[in-house]
């Protein structure tokens, strides 16, 4: 690589561990934990990329992207935060960053980014329509965990398509909150949100019905899998002349849809899939359950609830459990038990007893059971692919996609062992050098934290 970065962040290490890659790589490199500076360089001309947190000690680093842009037209800046909400992600888009990635972040990831960044320089976007007053911090959509910071890349640049969407997920897992979002957070907010029921298109008359109230707005075919064939036939139709202006489509779906005519007509099926986003059960989001459910205790305590906390034992029962009715599931539970706990703290006594007369479904599934990681990797390949529409995505998948196996692969097996490099190969079945040179390559750090940053 060559080029001038720039870099902002309050964390030392997070500094000193990209300046030392960058400049491994060939880049000069200019960090600094304090906005003012960073803007004082970009206003002298330095830099040909930026990288930089969201909260600094003097400000916000998405606040100042329009005031880059104006300075700077087309210098391309890479956004890194440990607020991992869909609000960062969609902020990152409309404020035309070239990049965004949530913390704790890939350090060879970045780096490939940063390439990219360094080549298209000059060619940065204008800036997107900022969100408009809506309270975003109140949307549930919250998540570190990367199958929902995938989900949260999705939607944000989803926003202000045109294209037709087809979500899919099991029940309770979000998909209308989903569809929401893109409607509430798109060009087309000011505009009427109609959600279509098999009732809707029961005669001709519902389709005039149907334009009359979406004017140019969002039309989403809920659970359009539950058509009946003569509704999806005039769906179809709909589509196809939409009146002018025509309103956006969207649907959802917790049944598997294909374009072999079985649940859904074909043709249906391809004017709607022309984008997929796939919403993760709350079994493949483990790591988000703890997060999730003081979300959900902090708003009912917002409604006037009494002030809960989960105990860490309730946590681990909380994880351990299938959640077979997902996201919703979790926040019926927890606002019960903030309800009835007898104490401020909520004990793993108290959340086994609310979830005794619950379905529990099967424990969160690991790699081998039923072969549930194959169908997880199928799922994020094919939503890679529809983002990449009508073109291919960049050379380079195999590889790049063995290594985002392989980084959780290494770090579990490693937490697992203690550290311990001799039994954690052992575990493995590769050679210690190997192992070695992996943790190397991968920036996994073995110390009480898995991941530097």
């Amino acid at each position: 690589m060559d080029g001038t970065v720039l870099v902002a962040d309050d964390d030392r290490t997070i500094r000193t561990v990209l300046t030392q890659a960058l400049t491994r790589a060939g880049c000069r490199v200019h960090a600094t934990s304090s906005l003012t500076t960073l803007m004082r360089w970009v206003a002298e001309g330095r830099g040909d990329a930026i990288i930089t947190d969201v909260r600094m000690p003097d400000g916000n680093g998405l606040e100042m992207l329009p005031k880059i842009a104006a300075d700077r037209p087309g210098l391309p800046v890479i956004v890194i935060s440990a607020q991992n909400t869909i609000l960062t992600a969609i902020r990152a888009e409309q404020a035309a960053a070239f990049d965004y990635l949530p913390k704790p972040f890939d350090l060879p990831e970045l780096m490939k980014r940063v390439a990219r960044a360094l080549e298209a320089r000059g060619g940065g976007a204008a800036p997107g329509a900022a969100a408009d007053d809506m309270d975003l911090e109140e949307l549930p959509l919250i998540g570190r965990t990367p199958a929902m910071q995938a989900l949260f890349r999705d939607v944000a640049r989803l926003l202000h398509s045109d294209l037709p969407v087809l979500i899919g997920g099991a029940s309770g897992v979000g998909k209308s909150l989903i569809a929401r979002t893109i409607h509430d957070l798109s060009d087309r907010r000011a505009l009427p949100y109609v959600t279509v029921t098999s009732a809707d298109l029961a005669d001709a008359d519902g389709l005039a019905r149907l334009v009359s109230r979406s004017r140019g707005g969002t039309v989403v075919f809920d659970e359009v899998g539950d058509l009946d064939r003569d509704a999806q036939m005039r769906a179809v139709r709909m589509i196809d002349a939409p009146g002018d202006p025509a309103p956006r489509f969207l649907a959802t779906s917790q049944r598997t849809l294909t374009g072999d005519g079985e649940g859904l007509r074909a043709d249906l099926y391809y004017r709607l899939a022309g984008t997929t986003v796939e919403v993760p059960s709350l079994s493949a989001r483990i790591d988000d359950i703890p997060h999730l459910a003081a979300h959900f205790l902090a708003a009912a305590e917002r409604s006037g609830q009494p002030s809960r906390v989960l105990s860490p034992g309730a946590v681990e029962f909380l994880c351990a459990h299938g959640w077979p009715g997902n996201v919703r599931q979790l926040k019926n539970l927890v606002r019960r038990l903030g309800l009835t706990a007898r104490g401020t703290e909520i004990t793993r006594a108290e959340v086994e007893a609310a979830l005794a007369g619950q379905p529990g479904g099967e424990p969160p599934a690991v790699a081998g059971d039923g072969g549930t990681l194959v169908a997880s990797v199928a799922d994020h390949l094919r939503r890679y692919f529809d983002l990449h529409g009508d073109t291919m995505p960049p050379p380079g998948l195999y590889a790049r996609i063995l290594r985002e196996i392989e980084l959780p692969l290494i770090e579990i097996a490693l937490d697992a062992t203690g550290g311990n490099q001799a039994r954690c190969a052992d575990l493995l079945g590769i050679n210690r050098n190997t192992l070695r040179k992996k943790i190397t390559d991968l920036d996994i750090r073995v110390t009480r934290r898995r991941k530097l940053m």
